[in-house]
């Protein structure tokens, strides 16, 4: 784990907003040397906190305007199976282990209620899988964004300096 300040914060917001930008737009925007957002850049990616930079697609531009999510309840010792099947599975968005009844959260896409219902069989279908909860998704008001957590973390931190790691106290 390492710590991260205000200044990451900042450089996170940006290449969240404008994740195809050039070091030294960054570095002029944040009001840096050019060398202090390449290190920093180069820190968070070597340090797992930036895992990529990746499109954020509109799954609803492409046609896919159904999304649900899937609450699988798994036969004992059968997770990695189900996972790795769920891998070959085009429409699964993501997939998470958890807590409580379900042993698996699953986010999917599709086109129509009818192919949504293709997709459902066939998790329903997969060797392990007992019991299946679906829920759809109507609206997103909130899309997935880390940036007012980033935000909390490093608000007593310093523009320049580490703060110290996160506590769920806070």
């Amino acid at each position: 784990m390492i710590s991260i300040d205000k200044l990451d914060a900042a450089l996170l917001q940006q290449l969240t907003d404008d994740p195809r930008a050039q070091i030294m737009d960054l570095a002029t925007r944040l009001g840096v040397a050019r060398n202090t957002i390449a290190s920093r850049m180069r820190r968070l990616e070597e340090s797992g906190v930036v895992t990529g930079y990746r499109p954020d697609v509109d799954l609803s531009v492409l046609g896919l305007s159904v999304q649900a999510f899937v609450g699988a309840e798994l036969e004992q010792g059968r997770i990695q199976a189900v996972i790795e099947e769920l891998r070959g599975v085009p429409e699964v968005l993501e997939v998470h282990t958890t807590t409580g009844r379900e042993d698996l959260l699953i986010r999917i896409a599709a086109p129509s209620h009818e192919e949504l219902l293709h997709v459902l069989e066939r998790i329903l279908g997969l060797a392990g899988v007992a019991h299946t909860t679906t829920t759809l998704a109507l609206t997103t008001p909130v899309k997935y964004r880390t940036q007012p957590l980033v935000d909390h973390i490093t608000r007593e931190a310093g523009h320049g300096r580490s703060a110290a790691a996160y506590r769920a106290d806070d």
